[in-house]
């Protein structure tokens, strides 16, 4: 299958994110051994309106991505992202934030921040069309679409860093597997916290707005500087992961 979108006039070809990928992660080991390879989402990376934005998003070390998800199951459980975390920002002990805004559909971020061996907290994230969702520095996450409709997402990052996937693949999958009957405590992981819940709210100190397309940043691009410098921005953090 070739999955394509348009974006600024051009048509786009995806990264494939196969089921093999994602072999570590899935819970239901008896479906996945039962089934051949196949296509589960689509990454379309580094996108822009123009050739003039694009130097733009560039010049300042970021990058616009867009994640489409179609709607499955991986046995018993929702199809969902790899998962990954973020490595620290140079010289701080803090790392790089991600921001999610969902284009069409709906989304469970599913956010878990580890401190040594333990994991100290587990978000959940329920976003609709228009919804943005903020990935804090230190927490690692994975998107789940457990609904019956396509799931559309853009997302605002730091181009600086490589992602690591390899906790996820570590442990099995996120702390918790969102199943047809709910959420489910991951066996690998020991003395979880209980989940916890947030609402997308808008962060005007980041010029992000819920509705609004965050794309339009491209033009702000200062309010993006929480990406690449965290640090300077933690009682924002702060606040928004405790509502």
């Amino acid at each position: 299958m070739v999955y394509t979108i348009e974006f600024g006039g051009v048509e786009r070809e995806p990264g494939i994110r196969m089921l093999h990928d994602m072999k570590e992660v899935v819970c239901d080991r008896e479906w996945f051994d039962s089934v051949d390879d196949f296509e589960l989402y689509y990454m379309f990376r580094h996108l822009s309106m123009s050739e003039a934005e694009l130097k733009t998003i560039n010049k300042q070390h970021l990058r616009y991505d867009i994640t489409v998800i179609p709607p499955g199951m991986l046995g018993r459980e929702f199809v969902k992202t790899a998962g990954h975390y973020h490595p620290n920002v140079p010289g701080e002990e803090i790392s790089y934030p991600e921001v999610y805004q969902v284009l069409e559909g709906e989304a469970t971020y599913l956010l878990q921040k580890h401190e040594f061996d333990d994991i100290v907290d587990v978000v959940v994230i329920k976003a609709k069309a228009g919804d943005i969702a903020l990935i804090p520095p230190d927490y690692g996450h994975v998107t789940i679409n457990a609904s019956d409709e396509p799931l559309k997402m853009a997302n605002w990052v730091c181009c600086d860093f490589a992602s690591s996937y390899a906790p996820f693949r570590d442990m099995a999958g996120g702390a918790y597997y969102l199943l047809d009957k709910g959420f489910v405590r991951n066996p690998c992981y020991e003395d979880l916290p209980e989940l916890r819940y947030i609402t997308p709210v808008d962060i005007p100190e980041f010029g992000l707005e819920c509705g609004r397309d965050m794309y339009e940043l491209v033009n702000d691009t200062e309010k993006l500087r929480f990406l690449k410098q965290p640090q300077d921005f933690v009682g924002v953090f702060e606040s928004i992961v405790t509502i």
